[in-house]
C-alpha cells in the first residue's frame, strides 16, 4: 500500500522544488511516486532601474519566503501538519543575467536581468572571439560589456553567478551551479562537461591588460551535472527559507538549474532526438542534439541538458500576445452585443474555425512583434496585420494568420536545424498557452514543425516541478540511471502524451505562408521606422 500524501510529508519523504519565473515564484512539494501534493507561490514583478531591468534582493528574499509561507499553509489546511524536514530540495530560476558580488557576499550592482539588451557590442565581440554564438543576456556578455564599459565594480568580483545560483549558494553555502544552467553564463564542453578551456583562455587573454586581480574560473560557480552531490540546507537556509523556524537543516539540495533545463525535464526531454517547444507570452524550443552543429548560428544558441547533453535553442520574443489581443477584440464585440463572455468558448471557437481556413492563410499575413524579435534581426516591434485585395478576407483565415505568426519566427530558426544542419528528432512535446485549446495549436506547430508533436497532461505543472524532480534523481535513484531513463521509467511510466503528425496539406501550406511571410519582412521594417 503506498502512503497517502500526509504521512510521506510527516515521514519527511516529500521533496520541494522551487522556480523563480519572471512573473511568478512557483512551489511544488512532490512524494515518492513524483506527483505534485501541495503547492504554493507567489507573484512578483521587475523593475526598471537606471535603464535596466532588475529585482531587488530584499525582493528575491521577501518572494522566496511568502512563495514558501503559501506552501507551508496550504499544507496545513489540506493535511493539518508542518514540514519538518525533506527527502530533497532544488532551486531554479530564470536562466542567464548577472548576479556579481564582492569577498563581503555583498551584490555589486544591482541583479541584470536576461531581459537586458545593453550588452550588444560584448555578445558581437565574444562570439567573433570565440567562432560561437554568444547571447545577449548570456552572464559572460553582461561581464564583458561591464568590462567594456569600464564600470568600477568588475575589479571587485570575487563570486559571478545566475539567480538560482545565488540562492543555492545562500542556503547551502555550496558555489555551484547545474550544467544547464552554467551553459547559459559560458559555453559548455560536451567531452569535458565543464566550461570550455579553449574559450577561458581567450576571455582571460583578452582581458590581461585591465590588470584585474582574478581570472574567469576564480569567479565562477562550479558547473555540476543533475544527481551530483551539490550540498546541503545549512541552519542559516533554513531560516531564510522558512521564517517560522519549522524547517530543520540538513536536508539534500541537487544543483540549481535553469528555467530551460527544468522545462526539458517536465516535459521528458532530456534525451538525445528529442525536444520541446514552450509557446506563451514568448516561445522557445529545445532540440536535443546527438552532436554539435557544424558551425555557429546567430539565430540558434547552444546549451545542455541538465545531465550536459548539447541542446539548439531558438528563442523568439514573441508569441501569443498579439493573438490575445485580437482575441479580445471579440470579447469586446460579444459584451457590446450583451452576450456572456467565457473566454474559453471564445478561444475554443475561433482556434477550431480557423482550422478550417485556407492551409496558407489564403494569402493574409500577421507580425506578432509586440516587442523586438532578434531571430528575424528586429530590434523593435510593430504588430501588424497585412492582406491584399485579392486575398481571401475571412475570419477562418485572419484567424489562422494569427495562430501561424505566433510559431512563424520559431519555424524561421528549427528550419536551419532540419533542413540545414539534417538534426533528427523522434519527439517534440508542446507545453505552454498556446496548447491549452486541444488539438490546435498542436496541429499549427505541427505544420510550422513538420514534425509529430506531443502535449501531455503533466505539461502544466511547469519548471517547479522539473526541479523537484531533479531533487528525486538525486536521493531515489537506486538503479543509478541514467537522467532520461530514470524519467521514462520513474516519473512519466512510458506515457508520451497524445501526439499529433502533421498533414502534407497543412505543411505545404505553412510553407507558403511562411515564404510570404520572410517576403513582407520590409513592411514590417517600415512600420518600425514610420509607426512610434
Amino acid at each position: 500500500m503506498k502512503p497517502d500524501a500526509k504521512s510521506t510529508i510527516e515521514a519527511g519523504k516529500a521533496i520541494l522544488g522551487i522556480e523563480f519565473g519572471s512573473t511568478r515564484i512557483k512551489a511544488v512539494l512532490i512524494d515518492q511516486e513524483n506527483k505534485p501534493i501541495a503547492q504554493g507561490s507567489h507573484t512578483w514583478e521587475n523593475q526598471l532601474v537606471d535603464g535596466l531591468w532588475t529585482y531587488s534582493v530584499e525582493a528575491i528574499w521577501y518572494g522566496l519566503q511568502d512563495c514558501y509561507a503559501d506552501l507551508r499553509s496550504n499544507v496545513k489546511s489540506l493535511y493539518d501538519i508542518e514540514i519538518e524536514t525533506l527527502a530533497a530540495i532544488g532551486v531554479s530560476a530564470m536562466m542567464h543575467g548577472y548576479m556579481a558580488f564582492n569577498d563581503k557576499e555583498e551584490i555589486l550592482v544591482p541583479f541584470r536581468t536576461w531581459r537586458n539588451t545593453n550588452t550588444g557590442a560584448a555578445a558581437a565581440a565574444l562570439s567573433e572571439l570565440f567562432v560561437y554564438n554568444i547571447p545577449l543576456r548570456w552572464s559572460i556578455s553582461h561581464l564583458y560589456q561591464a568590462i567594456l564599459d569600464n564600470e568600477e565594480h568588475v575589479k571587485d568580483i570575487d563570486y559571478l553567478t545566475t539567480l538560482a545560483g545565488f540562492i543555492h549558494w545562500q542556503i547551502t553555502g555550496q558555489k555551484v551551479l547545474g550544467i544547464g544552467d552554467a551553459s547559459g553564463m559560458l559555453p559548455i564542453d560536451p567531452v569535458t562537461k565543464n566550461y570550455s578551456a579553449e574559450m577561458v583562455a581567450k576571455f582571460d587573454e583578452l582581458i590581461a591588460p585591465k590588470g584585474y586581480g582574478w581570472k574567469l574560473l576564480d569567479i565562477l560557480p562550479k558547473a555540476l551535472p543533475a544527481g551530483e552531490n551539490a550540498g546541503f540546507l545549512t541552519p542559516e537556509g533554513a531560516k531564510m527559507l522558512d521564517v517560522s523556524g519549522h524547517l530543520k537543516a540538513g536536508i539534500p539540495v541537487c544543483p540549481p538549474e535553469g528555467d530551460a533545463g527544468t522545462g526539458m525535464v517536465a516535459t521528458n526531454a532530456v534525451k538525445q532526438r528529442t525536444g520541446n517547444v514552450s509557446a506563451g507570452t514568448s516561445s522557445f524550443s529545445m532540440i536535443v542534439l546527438e552532436k554539435d552543429l557544424s558551425k555557429p548560428y546567430e539565430m540558434i544558441d547552444m546549451v545542455t541538458t541538465p545531465d550536459g547533453s548539447p541542446v539548439a535553442m531558438v528563442h523568439c520574443n514573441n508569441c501569443t500576445s498579439d493573438l490575445n489581443a485580437w482575441i479580445n477584440l471579440f470579447k469586446e464585440y460579444q459584451e457590446l452585443l450583451g452576450i456572456p463572455v467565457d473566454m474559453n468558448e471564445v478561444y475554443g471557437k475561433l482556434y477550431n474555425h480557423a482550422l478550417t481556413g485556407n492551409a496558407d492563410c489564403g494569402g493574409l499575413i500577421s507580425f506578432n512583434y509586440i516587442s523586438g524579435e532578434p531571430v528575424t534581426g528586429f530590434a523593435d516591434g510593430r504588430p501588424m496585420f497585412v492582406r491584399s485585395a485579392n486575398d481571401k478576407f475571412s475570419l477562418a483565415n485572419f484567424m489562422r494568420t494569427h495562430l501561424y505568426a505566433s510559431v512563424g519566427v520559431l519555424k524561421i530558426g528549427n528550419d536551419i536545424l532540419f533542413k540545414e544542419e539534417k538534426v533528427k528528432v523522434d519527439r517534440i512535446t508542446g507545453h505552454g498557452g498556446l496548447f491549452k485549446t486541444k488539438n490546435v495549436g498542436q496541429r499549427v506547430l505541427a505544420a510550422a514543425l513538420n514534425s509529430p508533436i506531443s502535449v501531455m497532461e503533466t505539461a502544466g505543472e511547469g519548471g517547479a516541478w522539473g526541479i523537484a524532480l531533479l531533487g528525486s534523481f538525486l536521493v531515489n535513484n537506486e538503479k543509478k540511471q541514467p537522467l532520461d531513463a530514470f524519467l521514462d521509467e520513474q516519473v512519466f511510466g512510458g506515457d508520451a502524451g497524445v501526439e499529433i503528425a502533421p498533414t502534407a496539406e497543412d505543411v505545404a501550406g505553412f510553407n507558403a505562408y511562411i515564404e510570404n511571410y520572410k517576403a513582407a519582412l520590409p513592411i514590417e521594417e517600415a512600420a518600425v521606422r514610420f509607426k512610434k
